[in-house]
C-alpha cells in the first residue's frame, strides 16, 4: 500500500505521466466502461424486440430480471452443467499443461522445441475448425475414437447423443484444445526456480517425487494461480464448444449459461434478460476468483 501512495504521489507531480496514459485510460472508458454501465441498465429493463425498433418501449423493470432468472429451471440447470465445465474440466487442463511442461522442462529432451510447437498448435487453431473435426471423431459409427474402442472390444459410445457423455466428451475436446497455452507458462515458471534448489535437495538425499514436493510445487505458487485463474474464468465463459458442437443438447445436457445467454438474446431477443444472466455470471466468477486467491494465500502461509 505505501509503494502505491507513492506512486500515485509521484503521478501528481508529474503531469507528463498522465499524458501518457490517457490514451489506455480512454480506450478503456470507451470499450470497456461504457459498455459495462449500458448492459447494467440494460439489465434492469424488459428491452426486447419492439425496443430495439423503438426504444420508448422499453420499460423499467428493476429486479424483475433477476428474480425470474433465479426461478428459472434452465437457469439453474446451466448453472450446473458450466460448473461442471469448470471443476472438472479446469484441473484437467493444469494437469495437463503441468505434465508435459515438466516432460518438456528437463535438458535430456530432444527436439524440445519442436514437441512445444506441437502442444502449442491446438491452442492457436480455430475453435470452430477444432470443434467440428472433433465431431467427427466421436461419431457413434464411422468416429475414430469408437473405431479405436472396437478394438478393445468396447461397444460403439454416441459421445455427444447420450446426455452422459456430452458433457464429458465436451471437456476431453477442450482440456486438448488449451492445455498448449498453460504449458508455456508452466514451463516459463519452471525455468525461474533456481537450480541450486534442486542442487540442495539432491545433496540431501531427496527423490524427485521430494524434489517436485518439496521445491516445484511452492515455487510454482504464483504462476499456479495465475494459470488457474485464467483457466477458470475461460471454462467458466464457455460458448463456442457446446454450441457448434451440440447446440446445447442432449436434452439441455450442454447448455452453458453463455449459451443461454445468447439464446435469450439474440434468439429470443430479450436483450434484458441476457444482460442479467451476464452479471449474475460475472458475480459468479469474481467469487470464484477471490477464492482462489484466498486458497493461494492460505498455502503460502
Amino acid at each position: 500500500m505505501p509503494s502505491i501512495a507513492r506512486g500515485v504521489a509521484r503521478s501528481e507531480r508529474n503531469p507528463a505521466a498522465w499524458l501518457f496514459l490517457a490514451p489506455a485510460l480512454i480506450l478503456i472508458a470507451v470499450f470497456f466502461l461504457l459498455p459495462v454501465i449500458a448492459a447494467l441498465m440494460l439489465s434492469v429493463t424488459d428491452f426486447d424486440i419492439y425496443a430495439l425498433r423503438d426504444p420508448a418501449n422499453a420499460r423499467l423493470v428493476w429486479l424483475e430480471n433477476y428474480a425470474r432468472l433465479l426461478r428459472s429451471p434452465l437457469f439453474w440447470q446451466a448453472l450446473r452443467n458450466t460448473l461442471y465445465f469448470a471443476v472438472v474440466g479446469g484441473p484437467l487442463s493444469i494437469a495437463a499443461s503441468l505434465g508435459a511442461a515438466l516432460l518438456l522442462n528437463g535438458r535430456t529432451v530432444r527436439l524440445r522445441g519442436l514437441f512445444r510447437t506441437i502442444y502449442f498448435t491446438p491452442f492457436v487453431t480455430t475453435l470452430v475448425a477444432v470443434a467440428i473435426v472433433w465431431r467427427y471423431l466421436y461419431h457413434p459409427r464411422y468416429g475414430l475414437l469408437n473405431y479405436a474402442l472396437g478394438w478393445i472390444g468396447v461397444a460403439p459410445i454416441d459421445w455427444l447423443g447420450d446426455p452422459r457423455w456430452a458433457m464429458p466428451a465436451i471437456i476431453i475436446m477442450a482440456v486438448w484444445k488449451n492445455f498448449g497455452y498453460n504449458m508455456l507458462i508452466f514451463i516459463a515458471g519452471l525455468q525461474a526456480i533456481p537450480t541450486e534448489l534442486y542442487e540442495a535437495a539432491e545433496m540431501d538425499g531427496a527423490g524427485s517425487l521430494s524434489r517436485f514436493r518439496h521445491v516445484t510445487w511452492p515455487m510454482l505458487g504464483p504462476t499456479m494461480l495465475f494459470a488457474g485463474v485464467i483457466t477458470m474464468i475461460g471454462y467458466f465463459q464457455i460458448f463456442a464448444e457446446p454450441y457448434v458442437m451440440t447446440q446445447g443438447g442432449p436434452l439441455r445436457a450442454t447448455t452453458t449459461v453463455v449459451l443461454l445467454m445468447y439464446e435469450e438474446g439474440f434468439r429470443w431477443w430479450r436483450m434484458g434478460y441476457a444482460a442479467s444472466i451476464a452479471f449474475v455470471l460475472f458475480v459468479i466468477i469474481l467469487l470464484a476468483t477471490l477464492v482462489q486467491f484466498r486458497l493461494q494465500r492460505g498455502e503460502e502461509r
